[in-house]
Formats: structure tokens, sequence, C-alpha cells
């Protein structure tokens, strides 16, 4: 795996102020805070998968183009606020927020639980970036989110590969790998966006997970269209061995879209950061 694109692909010329939501500016800071801190991600899969050299080869890979993501996002987020020090930013997150990389073995309690997970993560990055894409009308982020979109559908992939060759060395069963799926799709409220929203938007307080997860989601889950949820089910479906386009997935696509509106308009009440 290899850079597709550069810093130096993006129209940076074509930037237009007038047209910055500041609601996506707020979490596009937050992003830029997650997506740059990849190469920690890169080094707990390197030690869980530490006697697979092609993968943990393709691991690194990965971790350059996420850190480049993060990159170009907090690029895009100091044209728009030059007093956003990204650099600055990014080291205070890193500071309060970690994660296990004394690990050896999976917290999935297996390799190709492991690359559910992973699956699961690209999965919501590849609708997120699609999502804020087709929202914004600044030219510049709305190129960087499809550049980024892209990449994460491609990142997916690249795990959905290694999922099917380890599911042949390891059995699991589909009813578990629905379990790690749905708990890794529960898990994307937990302290890492929270922090990361706290951390890129700080507004004097002692952080509160509660406050910044609510004022992260309000944020995010507008953004979210019926056809987004519904590519994001058809990959759940398929990395967990369902059919990805079948009745449940389009049952599902329906509950989780009024379930993501009815979330964002109750976290719509009493956020102010």
């Amino acid at each position: 795996m290899s850079h597709l694109w550069t810093l130096d692909d993006i129209s940076w010329e074509q930037f237009d102020p007038t047209r910055v939501d500041e609601d996506l500016v707020k979490i596009v800071r937050a992003a830029a805070m997650v997506e740059s801190n990849a190469r920690d991600y890169a080094t707990y899969l390197c030690n869980v998968f530490h006697d697979d050299p092609e993968f943990r080869k393709a691991a690194q890979a990965w971790a350059d183009e996420e850190v480049q993501h993060g990159v170009v996002l907090g690029h895009w987020a100091k044209m728009v606020d030059p007093s956003f020090d990204y650099e600055e930013r990014f080291a205070a997150f890193r500071a309060g927020y970690k994660i296990p990389l004394e690990a050896n073995s999976s917290i999935r309690g297996s390799r190709p639980g492991e690359l559910i997970a992973r699956c699961m993560v690209e999965v919501g990055t590849s609708s997120y970036y699609t999502a804020i894409a087709e929202a914004t009308d600044e030219p510049v982020l709305k190129e960087i989110c499809r550049r980024i979109a892209t990449d994460e559908w491609r990142h997916y992939g690249l795990f959905y590969r290694y999922l099917h060759r380890y599911l042949k060395q390891e059995r699991l069963p589909r009813a578990r790998r629905a379990w790690i799926a749905l708990n890794r799709v529960l898990e994307s409220e937990d302290d890492e966006l929270a922090y990361a929203f706290y951390i890129a938007n700080p507004i004097g307080e002692p952080y509160d997970r509660r406050r910044a997860t609510r004022a992260y989601a309000e944020r995010a889950y507008r953004l979210y269209r019926p056809q987004h949820v519904e590519r994001a089910m058809g990959m759940i479906f398929k990395a967990v061995g369902f059919a990805p386009h079948g009745r449940a997935s389009r049952l599902m696509t329906r509950l989780v879209s009024k379930l993501m509106s009815l979330r964002a308009r109750r976290y719509s009440y009493g956020v102010t950061a």
C-alpha cells in the first residue's frame, strides 16, 4: 500500500472562507487528532500480528496514510483559523489519551476478531468522510473528505482480505463476529473521540466526557443520510459474514437511520461547546 495522493495534490487555492461551517470545523479538528494518532494503532497491530511480516508492513503503510489524513485536515483547519495550532493540540491529545501499546494479543480475543474490529473502524470513517463531503459547501474540505473517504474504503478492503485469510486459520462463529462488530461500533462514543473534540476545541473548562461526547455527536450525527447508513450496514454485514444487501441489512438500515436521527436531536439539547 502506498500513498496515492499527497498534500500537494489538494487544490488549496480554491479555499473559500465564506463557505465554512463552524460546526464542521470543530469536528474536522477532532478528526485530525484521531487520524494523526494512527501510528500507535499500527504499533499495537504489529504486536498482535508479530509473526506476520506481510501484515505488519501493510499496517505501517496504513498508518502512514491515516497520519497524512490528520495532517491535511489540520492544515485545512488552520486555514480557517490561523490561531489553531495543530501540532500543539495533537501533542496535548497524545499526552492525555493512550492505547495499550504493550499488548501482544488482541483485546478482541483473536486475530480474526481484531480484523473485524478494524473493518468496523473503516466502515465508520468511510461513511463519516462521505457525509462531511456531501454536507460541506467549502470546495477544499469537500475535495479532502472525498479523497479520505476513498482511502478509508480501500483500507476496509485491506482488513477484509486479511480477515478472510485468518478465518481459514482460526474459526470464529458468525454470532461472535457480530458481537465483536457491535461492540466496536458502540465504542465510537468512547473517550477517544470525546477527548479529541475537547482537546481540539478548548473551552477553558475541565474535561467532561459526557459533555464532549454530546457536543461532538450532535454535530456529527446530523450529517448522516439514509444512503450513508445503507452503505455502512452493507459493509458491516459483509465483514460479519451475512448477505450485505439482504432483508436483514435493509431492516437494520432503517432502524439505525431512525436511531441516529433521534440521537442527533437528543444531543442537540444543551450543546454549548
